[in-house]
């Protein structure tokens, strides 16, 4: 059986035939890497475009939210586990297309465009690339919530039809260890997309994880020397999953924030 080495991120995962990669999105059939999670959706939904966290792109409107299955890490904190860490047997997906989904994305009322989020959208982008063919030249924008473990000739294939993107930035290079990232790939994504669209990043905090001064002032200072109006979101965290680590302390939160901003012109603050 002929297998297939995904080339899409850090794992390059090695795919034996009818297998799936690490992230249970990308599936050797027949000898050729598929996005096997195309068009499946887990969950879709109106949210406020800050919710994204996307704070300064269009403040005040709606946006058409949709994820799918999947994910190239394993954070041990994550929120949509139910989804992110599933796979097509555990997933409970309803299938459309990608004229489908951008038909709904058109008739729904007071609706900016799409955001793809809940698990990576990344893992199976040519269905961002397709959706955003249809609904880009009626107006429409489209945004992508991602982790940013991504080879760059992802990007290069995507960044066009991509209007603002949230991108994580967890932690430094052992904590990226731990959830099966990579601290590298992150960065180069965030330093490829800045002057790409409309980017802003999230910091979940987390107690004993993240939460040093010295990690957020080196993250703020890297950040400033992209660009310094680059929007930061530093997120309060809450035991989810595997983690039972209590929520992290508001004061905490604050803190970093102010040591940040004395890099970056723009803060903010969730879940405080």
């Amino acid at each position: 059986m002929r297998e297939v080495t995904c080339p899409y991120c850090f794992h390059h995962c090695r795919i034996g035939e009818g297998m799936v990669g690490f992230c249970r999105a990308r599936k050797n059939v027949a000898g050729e890497n598929v996005c096997a999670n195309y068009g499946r959706i887990t969950g879709i939904a109106m949210d406020p475009i800050e919710k994204k966290p996307l704070a300064r792109f269009y403040p005040g409107s709606y946006i058409l939210s949709v994820g799918s299955y999947g994910c190239n890490l394993s954070c041990p904190f994550c929120q949509n586990w139910q989804i992110s860490m599933a796979d097509e047997r555990t997933s409970g997906y309803e299938s459309v297309t990608a004229e489908q989904l951008a038909d709904y994305v058109m008739r729904t009322k007071d609706n900016l465009g799409i955001a793809f989020t809940y698990n990576e959208p990344l893992v199976s982008f040519e269905l961002i690339i397709d959706v955003a063919t249809i609904i880009k030249p009626a107006g429409y924008k489209v945004a992508v919530v991602s982790n940013g473990c991504v080879e760059q000739t992802v990007l290069e294939q995507v960044a066009p039809y991509i209007d603002a993107m949230n991108i994580d930035l967890k932690g430094d290079a052992a904590f990226y260890q731990e959830l099966n990232g990579s601290y590298e790939q992150v960065k180069q994504t965030i330093a490829y997309m800045h002057d790409k669209c409309h980017v802003e990043l999230t910091s979940l905090i987390i107690p004993g994880k993240n939460d040093r001064e010295e990690w957020i002032r080196q993250e703020a200072q890297w950040i400033a020397s992209l660009d310094a109006s680059i929007p930061l979101h530093l997120t309060r965290y809450f035991p989810n999953w595997h983690y039972k680590i209590g929520a992290t302390p508001h004061e905490t939160v604050y803190r970093l924030q102010r040591v940040a901003e004395e890099y970056l012109d723009d803060v903010l603050v969730g879940n405080v």
